[in-house]
Parts: structure tokens; sequence; C-alpha cells
């Protein structure tokens, strides 16, 4: 079975709180916010770059 790592819950958790303090998380009504949110939680070394993952029409 999967058992996830320490190093990946604490990474899961740091993903969390970047996305919360870049508003990631303000309206999660429609699937492309969700799935911003989502990214921004996994892909979160980008958010501290500058790049925005909010997804877009």
């Amino acid at each position: 079975m999967f058992r996830p790592s320490f190093i990946g819950l604490i990474y899961i958790v740091v993903g969390v709180a970047i996305a919360a303090s870049y508003d990631y998380f303000e309206r999660l009504k429609t699937l492309r916010q969700v799935l911003s949110a989502l990214l921004a939680i996994v892909l979160w070394p980008l958010v501290l770059l500058g790049i925005d993952l909010h997804i877009k029409k």
C-alpha cells in the first residue's frame, strides 16, 4: 500500500499554507478555481517565484 512519507506530508502542508497566503482558496466555486488551488498546492515553489497558477479562460 501507499504510505506517504513525512517529507511528502510536510511538502503538502507547506503547499497548502502558501496557496492560502496567495489567496488560492478565496473562491472555490468552479472547477477551474479548485484546479488552480490544487496546482498551487502541488507546484508551490513556482508560486513563490511569482508564477500565477490561476487557470483562466
